[in-house]
């Protein structure tokens, strides 16, 4: 693998961390939460991804950006905020968030694919925390609102989404050798591209199969 390092474009990823932060609070106050929980689920939602890479797959892997730029957390406190006074009308701006959620949704499948390799994971390990990376947030908000969690039920590509950015940048460093920034951009416009067309034309996974009447079900 090239010994090349992706760093994220911190604007951008203030960005992202916004537009994920926005997507928990707004679940956190359609299910009633007081403030307390809606900024608690804005965080989660936010840096789940980044805390489960570095908290379980790559301990000792550094720090957060959230322990060590003030930045993170008033974002979190301003989108809070911002779901609580403006929560019906976010959805006007439904689309901006999708198209951020997008570009982050590469970005952090790329970043924590290439800090896994340089942690030394094998390839299959890198992709998984790479996509952990990218969709961890989402995870650990359906749990702690006890939801089934949405990545485990058919809907759009988004999951895979991830997985397909994270493969690409594999792709390009370890076989290619491509410097890990040029990877990482061209594994951004893929899945970005990919998560698009999945909104545009409602591309969705299906189940494997159904519970008959007299299956136990799960």
């Amino acid at each position: 693998m090239h010994s090349g390092t992706f760093q994220l474009p911190v604007f951008f990823d203030l960005a992202a961390t916004f537009a994920f932060a926005l997507t928990g609070a707004l679940a956190a106050i359609r299910r009633g939460y007081d403030i307390v929980g809606v900024f608690f689920l804005a965080l989660v939602s936010s840096i789940g991804g980044g805390l489960i890479r570095d908290g379980v797959f790559i301990p000792g892997g550094g720090a957060t950006p959230l322990l060590t730029d003030p930045r993170y957390i008033e974002l979190i406190i301003v989108a809070t905020i911002v779901g609580a006074l403006f929560g019906g009308h976010v959805k006007k701006f439904h689309r901006l968030i999708a198209v951020i959620d997008a570009l982050g949704l590469g970005a952090y499948a790329a970043f924590g694919t290439q800090k896994a390799l340089v942690s030394g994971l094998a390839v299959p390990a890198a992709v998984l925390v790479g996509v952990i990376n990218a969709a961890g947030g989402g995870l650990l908000r359906d749990i702690i609102t006890r939801q089934e969690p949405l990545v485990f039920k058919p809907g759009q590509f988004y999951v895979l989404t991830a997985l397909a950015g994270a493969v690409v940048f594999v792709f390009l460093t370890v076989t290619l050798e491509f410097e890990a920034t040029l990877a990482a951009l061209a594994a951004i416009i893929a899945t970005f591209v990919f998560r698009v067309l999945t909104i545009v034309f409602n591309w969705r996974t299906t189940p494997l199969g159904e519970a008959g009447e007299g299956d136990v079900k799960p």
